[in-house]
């Protein structure tokens, strides 16, 4: 029931990319929130009003509005990307239109970079606003306790892996190579989440290569490598996984370099309010497609290939039970969070471990060097990574160490056995 107090008003805003469950956290934070005494106000398109110093685009959010709401994909609040950290006048901005609104707690729905924006606004406030953000991203790439999943992955890869293995059943009836582009910008845990349970030829993640940069040559050769071993093995198709992070990965430059005199065939090459490349106007698996198919076909192979970018179609996905769930635990956490002591004394990210609500402090999500959220890459050295790997087919140290199995993967592109080495060897050392 209702809480006959006046806690004042709580916010509620989504910023950055959908995920599958956000409707769920806006549910059980604006029914928890009334029930302990707030009165609960919507925030329409994230930061794009506030940061104008609008406070007319809000809704009144009651329990009989939001009580259906939860198994929903999308966000009834809408979303954007707007930075209100960009500046100092979109900053007083926000804080001028939150104080009209009378807002004493927010509670704050996105990914690394509306995590930063909201331990922003929680610093400018000075303690007038408690601040609660609950992590939100496909990409599963926040710091949280242990191997916590940001709420939508696990809905994001259960669809993935649906649309993967009718794919590879396209690729199998008709002898194709899909190479498929996953989101993911500075992690490659969809990527590998989606080809390891759909078992994928191939999966390309950013952190196989360990930090250093990244070449397109390497990747197209990890990929040509793959198509050899297949067809050594009598198989004609294969479905490669690339994480769209790995253009982060290779520089602007490279980019602009590979996809040669004629650039606009492969989208737009810009940058979002946060510095991000906009990963979604550009059209990297055209661009892997066009580069393998004219470097295969110097080997003398030819194949159709195929590429299709996998991730708007997960976004807006009705959550599966386990988002469900979880967001449901999240948004009653938040709440809770910001009637405690703690939040008095610090904003936070809001987690689980065990079962318990965690809330981990800006301060400590940070990295101290960026000033940004920090990242959750995937673990290469672990045993899950690992397993990935031995699934895989692909060229590998042992290919190489084996003179029948030199011998046969050179004839298919006719080369002598030294020429294959000199030409392919350096894929042995690549994990």
């Amino acid at each position: 029931m209702p809480n006959s107090l006046n806690r004042g008003r709580l916010a509620i805003l989504v910023g950055g990319g959908p995920a599958p469950g956000i409707n769920g956290v806006i549910s059980a934070a604006t029914i928890e929130g009334i029930n302990q005494g707030f009165r609960v106000v919507g925030v329409r398109d994230g930061y794009k009003y506030l940061a104008q110093g609008d406070a007319e685009h809000t809704v009144r959010l009651t329990i009989n509005g939001v009580k259906g709401i939860h198994l929903l994909g999308g966000s009834v609040l809408g979303t954007s990307r707007t930075n209100p950290t960009k500046s100092e006048e979109s900053m007083r901005n926000v804080l001028s239109a939150l104080e009209e609104l009378g807002v004493t707690a927010l509670v704050s729905i996105g990914g690394d970079d509306t995590a930063f924006s909201a331990s922003q606004v929680h610093k400018a406030a000075a303690g007038a606003i408690r601040v609660a953000h609950v992590p939100k991203t496909i990409d599963n790439d926040l710091p949280l306790p242990g191997s916590t999943p940001t709420f939508g992955f696990e809905t994001a890869r259960h669809h993935g892996v649906y649309l993967l293995r009718n794919l590879a059943e396209d690729a199998r009836t008709t002898s194709r190579w899909y190479i498929i582009i996953s989101m993911g910008r500075t992690a490659g845990h969809l990527a590998l989440g989606i080809g390891k349970a759909a078992a994928a030829t191939l999966i390309v993640i950013p952190e196989q290569f360990r930090g250093r940069p990244v070449t397109i040559d390497e990747v197209c050769d990890l990929i040509i490598g793959s198509v050899l071993k297949r067809r050594a093995e009598g198989t004609k198709y294969g479905i490669v996984v690339l994480a769209e992070g790995l253009i982060e990965a290779m520089g602007e430059k490279a980019l602009l370099d590979a996809m040669g005199a004629k650039p606009e065939r492969y989208g737009n090459v810009r940058r979002d309010e946060h510095g991000h490349l906009r990963l979604g106007e550009i059209e990297f698996g055209r661009l892997m497609k066009d580069l393998l198919t004219e470097r295969l076909e110097k080997l003398g192979i030819k194949i159709t290939l195929l590429d299709k970018d996998l991730g708007y179609e997960l976004r807006c996905a009705d959550p599966i039970p386990f988002d469900a769930e979880y967001t449901r635990d999240l948004g009653y956490a938040a709440v809770k969070f910001l009637l405690s002591a703690e939040a008095g004394k610090f904003g936070a990210v809001v987690s689980f471990s065990d079962g318990k609500m965690v809330p981990l402090p800006f301060a400590k999500m940070l990295n101290p060097e960026t000033g940004r959220m920090q990242v959750r890459k995937v673990n290469v050295d672990g045993e899950a990574y690992e397993c990935a790997c031995h699934y895989m087919i692909r060229l590998e140290a042992s290919d190489f160490e084996n003179p029948e199995q030199v011998k046969k993967l050179a004839s298919i592109v006719s080369m002598t056995p030294e020429q294959f080495r000199a030409r392919f060897g350096c894929l042995a050392g690549l994990k």
